[in-house]
């Protein structure tokens, strides 16, 4: 049994049916009630992941467990180790973790000190671990779902900065290769997409997707700021900002683990317009 935490999210809705397509049984958590799109035949599991005396009963009799911390639970809450402790006790023996690339590129970055303690955790615990560190998602592009509809518009700091963004898709493909197969105990994979692409590159893309030109406009800092406040804590925001607008060499780079791991090679950012295009619409 495999113990699917952020069912729901990016990768997690990605993850759940290449699990239960592989023939695992699958326990999805979230904390919001059961959604609609499960797989037939995968259980549902109401529980929050930053608890982990209410984590006990999901975990009971699990093999293995992706671990994906949501929102608040990047900066504060339990010690790591309680989760873990809980984990073992029930008899879990893989965990994958998805971490961030961050931690490679800028090991004492404050915004994700939370991140490294649960690294340093799954690694010093009795299980079989493996870190995911993927780069800024794809899916970030989401966020201007509604500029495009409505204006085809996005707006976005740094226009010209480009970075291998990854669609979540390839994360869900790497972990389920971590939580399924041998020879990933103690590895720590950095996920990136095929090549650097830039905000304003992005907006092309949408726009040659859709058929329709959409405008890029260039967000100052400050007022990029004040945008994500409504959705980030505050803590990761300016670190994200160095990232997005002044990235280090390694940051720009796309990196092999993704194309080495499955075979093929990592999906492009036009790939994951494409299937996301119904947003822009």
């Amino acid at each position: 049994m495999i113990v699917v935490t952020g069912a729901t999210g990016n990768i997690g809705q990605t993850l759940v049916p290449l699990l239960a397509g592989a023939g695992e049984e699958v326990v999805a958590v979230s904390r919001q009630p059961r959604p609609g799109t499960l797989p037939a035949g995968v259980r549902h599991a109401r529980a929050d992941v930053g608890d982990a005396a209410g984590m006990r009963t999901v975990l009971d009799g699990a093999e293995a467990l992706f671990l994906l911390l949501g929102g608040e639970l990047n900066a504060h809450g339990e010690s790591p180790r309680a989760l873990l402790d809980v984990a073992e006790a029930a008899g879990v023996k893989r965990v994958v973790l998805v971490s961030s690339q961050i931690n490679s590129t800028r090991p004492e970055a404050p915004s994700h000190a939370r991140l490294r303690a649960f690294e340093a955790a799954v690694r010093a615990s009795a299980l079989d671990s493996t870190v995911l560190r993927p780069a800024g998602f794809a899916s970030n592009a989401f966020a201007w779902a509604e500029s495009v509809r409505t204006r085809r518009t996005v707006f976005a700091p740094f226009g010209d900065v480009a970075l291998p963004v990854v669609d979540p898709a390839d994360i869900a493909a790497v972990a389920a290769a971590a939580l399924r197969e041998d020879g990933h105990a103690g590895r720590t994979y950095v996920l990136t997409g095929p090549e650097a692409i830039s905000p304003r590159g992005q907006a092309a893309v949408l726009s040659g997707a859709l058929g329709e030109e959409v405008a890029f406009v260039e967000l100052s800092r400050e007022e990029a700021h004040a945008h994500m406040a409504a959705f980030m804590p505050e803590e990761a925001i300016a670190g994200t900002l160095d990232v997005l607008g002044a990235p280090l060499p390694a940051e720009r780079l796309p990196a092999p683990d993704v194309e080495r791991i499955l075979g093929r090679p990592a999906a492009s950012f036009a790939d994951w317009a494409a299937r996301a295009l119904p947003a822009f619409r």
